[in-house]
């Protein structure tokens, strides 16, 4: 883990001394001392996804059950948007719900970090396939805190806690805390998705108001382990940045360099994340070992 602990410009690690860094990661895993920070592309590890695996593939899914203005096809927040003002939040809501019916097997990435007794996972994608896989694994010692839209709910809460099962719970004393920021379709819909969602989330961000203290305390004396991710709308840049603010680092992004956009390379090598630059299928089997 020495390699991970550079900040400054972008540190790549790439062929032998990569797999090397992920043995590492592996061993800092297992130890409890990172936070796996799941995107949507781990859903593609067993082949093709029954559900959208980007916010553009969302926003094809919602475009061809509501007609859009062109200037805002293919953008998840504003395609969102346009069909809350336009339809009400309810007809989101239950189009998010469809788009998302279908749920997609864990890998058996996601069945090894739901067997880890890990203080704190995110997840940042909409599906809830590890909360199935750790429900699927019998653990009873999981809390699962997500983000919810105050513009959809009308009230002042940022977010809700409940067990597995989908029943209220107190996350201070889970083992895991499974957070997912931006929502989840399971087990009530409460997703942020929309440009009112996160209009309140990206002012109080900065202060941290809408994470959960939990999640905040547990990251304190660890690093994270991007897996799956995309960073390439300044909306994913945002809230990753937040959630990893005052960790103790070090931080760690499995990618290839050579898909990455300039805006990627550069939130990366402001945050510190080392780009360990192998395919995820390689990358994921050597975590699960």
């Amino acid at each position: 883990m020495s390699a991970l602990l550079a900040g400054g410009p972008l540190e790549m690690l790439s062929g032998e001394t990569a797999r090397t860094a992920i043995a590492g990661l592996r061993s800092e895993l297992l130890a409890d001392h990172l936070v796996p920070y799941l995107g949507p592309g781990l859903l593609t590890l067993d082949g093709s996804s029954p559900v959208p695996v980007s916010p553009e593939e969302v926003a094809t899914a919602l475009q061809k059950r509501v007609p859009v203005p062109g200037r805002i096809r293919g953008n998840m927040w504003a395609v969102a948007q346009y069909i809350e003002s336009h339809r009400h939040r309810r007809t989101l809501k239950k189009l998010m719900a469809d788009i998302f019916v279908a749920e997609p097997r864990p890998s058996t990435f996601h069945r090894f970090l739901a067997g880890l007794p890990l203080s704190l996972v995110v997840d940042s994608w909409y599906d809830g396939t590890l909360a199935a896989a750790m429900a699927d694994a019998g653990r009873t010692d999981v809390v699962g805190v997500q983000g919810m839209s105050r513009a959809g709910i009308g009230e002042d809460r940022w977010y809700r806690a409940a067990d597995l099962f989908g029943r209220a719970a107190e996350p201070d004393g889970a083992r895991t805390l499974l957070y997912a920021p931006h929502g989840s379709v399971r087990p009530d819909g409460d997703v942020l998705v929309s440009d009112s969602d996160y209009v309140e989330a990206l002012t109080e961000i900065d202060i941290q108001t809408p994470i959960p203290d939990t999640a905040r305390t547990r990251r304190a004396s660890r690093g994270f382990l991007f897996i799956g991710c995309r960073f390439h709308d300044q909306m994913l840049r945002t809230y990753a940045r937040q959630i990893i603010k005052r960790s103790a680092g070090p931080h760690a992004c499995v990618a290839e360099a050579a898909t990455l956009t300039v805006n990627e390379r550069r939130f990366l090598a402001a945050e510190g994340i080392v780009l360990i630059d192998l395919p995820l299928a390689e990358a994921a089997r050597l975590l699960a070992g």
